[in-house]
């Protein structure tokens, strides 16, 4: 009897909408009818959009709202698929590798011949590479678990294409082959969940295989519906007025934008300061929670007092506000921007970045971009084997050579 999800299935798109917002994640209807879809049509979806938006929020939220377990695979540069499919339990096969030469002789005393005693020595080779030895990764174990899954193949866009290639069958076909054992096909197809920022463009076979959505940030109704069921403690005015800010700041040229998650973490950090009304200063003295970058820092405190409140006057050019290290900081004036180290920001190359000319998004894109390491930096993937071995073959080999030299000593 195939598995069942211990929830009912989605009825309808409401129905989406409303379990979603029972625990605590709000989609629009867009999303709400995605998902809605995914389950029907039994698709992988795959979100883009920008950091902290909820993409791989809304991954453990649909495994709660089904009661479905969740397996997550992190991708990263460098990944190997074995990390991603399966890998062979090289101590259990040692152990068999044991007990093989203490049982070879047993195996081979009444063998009438040389090569009947081969032949039944070989028989044994496939029990190094079955079902009993495999450990599965996330992908085989969504597949082939007993239990409905849902996988989150987090930041796909952060794996080499080799792994995108390795991904096709599973995402098609709900299915995982493993050579030396055979085809693995799920009972029950889990909810598969892939995410990307964008840092590079994905294949056209994977998004064929895909429900797309984009998922940007909420307009301000909906962001201020989300810090409502947060229950972050801040006042229904206070709130409100905290995604305004969080709204304009969004709209400066930072290196980083604050994302749903940190404006749910500031709103929380002003409730437990006892805030009922937002101030320049106590935002001021907070903003360090939203914004992680000290040149995006410096650019908000100068731009506070105007977004909280928009009749504010703000400094003529040229006037610096003090700063909690003592050095002056930017100003959206027309001129260029200042750092704490003399009239240009320098990037790691020694190069000089003219705020008016270049996006601080633009910059951590291009950080972003695989490949910028060579062989010498720390962690970086380097060239490899010349030769990579045949799956199994190479294993086996070993092993049985080891049986082989033990039994001629």
């Amino acid at each position: 009897m195939p598995a069942t999800p211990p929830h009912p299935a989605f009825g309808s798109v409401e129905d989406v909408a409303e379990r979603f917002a029972a625990h605590g994640y709000i989609p629009d209807r867009r999303l709400a009818t995605t998902v809605f879809l995914q389950t029907r049509l039994d698709k992988p979806v795959l979100l883009e959009g920008p950091a902290g938006v909820g993409k791989t929020e809304l991954a453990k939220t649909l495994a709660a709202v089904t009661g479905r377990r969740l397996l997550r695979l992190q991708c990263y540069e460098g990944q190997d698929e074995s990390r991603a499919l399966y890998e062979w339990d090289y101590g259990k096969q040692l152990l068999y590798t044991q007990m093989l030469r203490d049982k070879i002789g047993d195996l081979t005393a009444d063998a009438p011949d040389l090569a009947t005693a081969v032949r039944r020595i070989e028989e044994q080779d496939s029990v190094f590479f079955s079902d009993r030895f495999l450990a599965p990764r996330p992908l085989l174990d969504a597949v082939r678990g007993e239990q409905p899954a849902v996988l989150l193949i987090d930041e796909v866009d952060r794996a080499d294409e080799a792994l995108e290639a390795v991904l096709l069958e599973c995402l098609a076909e709900y299915q995982v082959s493993v050579p030396e054992v055979g085809t693995y096909t799920a009972t029950v197809p889990p909810y598969v969940v892939l995410t990307s920022n964008n840092t590079r463009d994905l294949s056209a076979a994977l998004k064929r295989r895909c429900l797309h959505l984009f998922l940007d940030y909420p307009d301000a109704e909906r962001e201020l519906e989300i810090l409502r069921a947060k229950d972050t403690g801040l006042s229904e005015a206070t709130a409100r007025h905290l995604v305004r800010v969080v709204r304009g700041l969004r709209e400066l040229r930072l290196r980083k934008n604050p994302s749903i998650s940190e404006t749910i973490d500031w709103a929380r950090t002003l409730a437990v300061l006892g805030v009922d009304e937002l101030d320049p200063r106590v935002l001021a003295d907070t903003a360090n929670v939203v914004l992680k970058y000290e040149r995006d820092l410096g650019r908000a405190l100068d731009v506070l007092p105007s977004l909280v409140d928009p009749n504010r006057t703000l400094p003529e050019p040229g006037h610096h506000h003090p700063h909690h290290n003592g050095h002056h900081q930017p100003h959206h004036n027309g001129h260029h921007d200042h750092d704490h180290i003399g009239h240009h920001d320098h990037d790691h190359n020694g190069h000089h970045d003219h705020d008016h000319e270049v996006d601080g998004r633009v910059i951590r894109a291009a950080m972003d971009q695989q490949g910028r390491h060579d062989e010498n930096y720390y962690g970086a993937p380097g060239p490899g084997p010349a030769a990579r071995p045949t799956p199994g073959a190479g294993q086996g080999a070993r092993a049985f050579a080891a049986v082989t030299r033990r039994r001629a000593d």
